[in-house]
């Protein structure tokens, strides 16, 4: 099952992953959802990512800007019920 149907099965809160560029590609996805309870902060929730998606999506990860309901987001950041997070790799020519 994945996090989102696992979610939606048990009715628990969630967090919007959205995908950019490379890691849009990377992540095989452009949006998907994850339960709250899978990740309270941004570390745990770039591990899972991680680990559910495998190296291609960790390797992007690793240079990503990582945003929270718009503003910048530091790793022991909480992510709140229903938050929003943007995974942003380095854009070129900007």
């Amino acid at each position: 099952m994945t996090p989102t149907q696992d979610a939606v099965a048990d009715s628990r809160p969630m967090i919007r992953v959205r995908y950019f560029a490379a890691a849009r590609e990377a992540a095989g996805t452009s949006e998907e959802s994850w339960p709250v309870t899978t990740a309270t902060t941004v570390a745990d929730l770039l591990t899972a990512l991680s680990h559910d998606r495998g190296d291609q999506l960790a390797q992007v990860i690793a240079h990503c800007s990582v945003l929270v309901d718009g503003a910048r987001a530091h790793l022991t950041d909480p992510l709140p019920d229903h938050a929003t997070v943007d995974l942003l790799p380095p854009f070129a020519g900007g």
